[in-house]
């Protein structure tokens, strides 16, 4: 319940601001977490279930300035990763390759995964333990580099 009160927090102090990027970002994810409190349990949401929220937001969002930057299409990508920053400021810190290749490490020693047919087991493992804390495709390369 908490990320909804920052969400409120940070979107009446977008409003006041007049930061159109931060408030279009902010009804995103009120809107997504509410989708998500409706069409879930009674009980809300968990703090697991909302970092994947979030998580999924700053991807799509991430994404698709990509797409728009393929396209020569700067004055859209712009305003997309501006909302991706400010979405980011709700997620746990972000941990650094070198951290993820520990955790990947520590996975593999653990499954005793020897190569890529361990990948599937390794990869659930590092996934969970690092949930919102690294992208999945960051996570996915360095498994791949270290059972090939």
């Amino acid at each position: 319940m908490s990320l909804q009160v920052d969400i409120m927090t940070a979107m009446k102090a977008a409003m006041k601001e007049k930061d159109q990027t931060a408030l279009a970002a902010l009804r995103a994810v009120k809107s997504e977490i509410l989708l998500a409190q409706t069409s879930g349990s009674q009980d809300g949401l968990s703090e697991e279930e909302e970092i994947k929220i979030l998580s999924k937001l700053v991807k799509q969002r991430k994404d698709s300035a990509a797409i728009f930057t393929e396209q020569n299409r700067n004055d859209l990508a712009e305003p997309e990763l501006a909302q991706a920053e400010v979405i980011s400021q709700f997620l746990p810190a972000q941990l650094s390759e070198e951290q993820i290749t520990e955790e990947v490490m520590t996975a593999i020693a653990a499954v005793g995964a020897e190569g890529m047919k361990d990948m599937g087991r390794v990869m659930g493992i590092v996934s969970q333990k690092l949930a919102g804390q690294a992208d999945g495709k960051t996570i996915s390369n360095i498994v791949k580099a270290k059972l090939s």
